[in-house]
């Protein structure tokens, strides 16, 4: 008689896991561990499964500009970046999440929005998205969530059952999902869409008090968007329609810009407030953390050559200047290691040596050597010395340290009063998107259910979009229930 118990999850040797859902951490909201052997072997893993285009985020384009600081925030943030009258250089890439570089700008996706200051103290990298949340809150999900996005392994076609199984299955999804089936999952143009950190970073003042930060750049040219009719014609007639609108608008001197706000939590009030802050399926509420002007971005110069300066430019969210810093976001952590490893492997180790990716700060490393190196080294390449080499000075660095304990434990974040994965995606849709707004996604989420999903995925759909939303759940099964009659 053969069994039904599944098989058990192992690694890449054979020995069994312990979870697939939780990373290990200090106690349940401390930082991840880095003997976190499986965590490491899925992210690395994954960073080199194809080359060498990224693994997402493979179809974009960007361009160049600067960033111009209007109003003070220094009593947040020692930054040179942000201190008022400040002007940096920056580069920006935007683009699709799941689709290869020739898929078509117009499909339903997520938008990238990955943003580099070149500042006086080094790169800084802003690494997020269109939306202000994600799928997901814990990093070892990750790497599964974007193969339910891709391609099967059978017939290498997408599979919209593939991301409904998914979904239906990671119940933290629902509040991404509501953004990605609504008006913003399609947008008209790169210009005409937001920019979020998405997850909640640091910020150091002068006198070494912490806060937590989002960042929201807001498009100066408005909030437009595609019907998923429009984009579904766009796909067939200009597949490249995104990235030839925003090279043609800076060609013929329309400049797009961004207005640059943040929400500010200081350090002690997210220990106690009432859902997590750090949960990156979550927004802060703009009653109680207000938004507040920091600056400019301005675009205004396209790439002369789109391998070497758009294709090759490596961002990473752990480039943090001093005065800025991650923080507890299991997310954040993880891709601060997964994403520096995956230039490692899509471009080399030296990576950072390409022009695009050079600060324009000095550099004084110890690295040496390794595939592509160009810029020359001089002894001595070892630290500790006394040859005169470079030694780290902590009072050049205001870097964000905070106190955790706790056992070594996989486990969900701590759940707080307001926690739970609906809620904010009912706020969405009740009380953000209008009447046409709601038609809107009621239509565009039964025509991705009609798209090939299948019993019992199918029903769990139902069940998902009635825990955002009763009517909405309704109106979806009534849709797809007439579609497939």
């Amino acid at each position: 008689m053969t069994s039904s118990r599944p098989r058990p999850t192992t690694n890449d040797a054979g020995i069994p896991v312990a979870s697939q859902e939780h990373s290990l951490t200090v106690g349940p909201d401390g930082p991840i561990l880095l003997n976190d052997s499986y965590l490491i072997e899925q992210m690395a893993n994954f960073n080199r499964e194809r080359i060498p285009e990224r693994q997402p985020h493979a179809k974009g384009s960007g361009a160049f500009g600067h960033f111009e600081v209007t109003n003070d925030v220094s009593q947040f943030t020692g930054a040179a970046v942000f201190q008022p009258g400040t002007r940096t250089e920056t580069l920006i890439r935007f683009s699709t999440v799941a689709g290869e570089r020739g898929s078509p700008d117009t499909w339903r996706d997520p938008r990238g929005f990955s943003l580099r200051f070149y500042t006086t103290e080094g790169n800084l990298d802003i690494v997020g998205n269109n939306t202000p949340v994600f799928f997901l809150r814990d990093p070892l999900k990750f790497q599964n969530f974007i193969r339910s996005q891709k391609r099967r392994a059978d017939n290498g076609l997408r599979d919209n059952d593939m991301q409904w199984d998914f979904w239906t299955l990671s119940p933290e999804s629902a509040h991404q999902v509501t953004w990605l089936m609504g008006d913003r999952g399609i947008p008209r143009t790169w210009r005409h869409m937001n920019g979020y950190g998405s997850h909640t970073y640091s910020w150091v003042n002068a006198a070494g008090e912490i806060y937590w930060v989002k960042y929201h750049f807001i498009s100066d040219q408005g909030i437009e968007f595609l019907t998923q009719a429009e984009a579904d014609e766009m796909a067939g007639k200009d597949a490249d329609y995104h990235q030839r609108d925003l090279y043609t608008a800076i060609q013929r001197g329309e400049y797009p810009g961004w207005t640059l706000k943040v929400q500010v939590m200081p350090f002690e009030e997210a220990k106690t407030y009432r859902f997590n802050p750090f949960d990156l399926t979550k927004v802060w509420p703009h009653a109680d953390y207000p938004l507040h002007q920091v600056g400019k971005l301005v675009l205004h110069r396209n790439p002369v050559d789109m391998h070497t300066q758009i294709e090759q430019a490596a961002f990473e969210p752990n480039n943090q200047v001093p005065g800025t810093g991650l923080s507890p976001d299991k997310m954040l952590l993880g891709r601060g290691f997964s994403y520096a490893d995956a230039h490692r492997a899509r471009l080399g180790v030296n990576y950072k040596q390409i022009p695009v990716n050079a600060p324009k700060a000095p550099v004084n490393s110890y690295s040496k050597d390794g595939v592509m190196r160009v810029t020359n080294v001089s002894d001595p390449v070892y630290w500790p010395n006394s040859k005169g080499g470079p030694q780290a000075d902590p009072a050049l660095t205001a870097e964000p340290l905070w106190h955790l304990d706790g056992d070594m434990v996989r486990s969900a974040y701590t759940l707080r009063r307001d926690d739970d994965d609906w809620s904010q995606a009912g706020a969405l849709v009740r009380d953000v998107m209008d009447d046409a707004a709601r038609d809107r996604l009621v239509s565009n989420i039964v025509g991705h259910l009609l798209g090939g999903v299948t019993e019992p995925v199918l029903e769990r759909a139902f069940d998902y979009w009635k825990q955002v939303d009763q009517m909405l759940g309704t109106r979806v099964e009534k849709g797809v229930r007439a579609g497939l009659a």
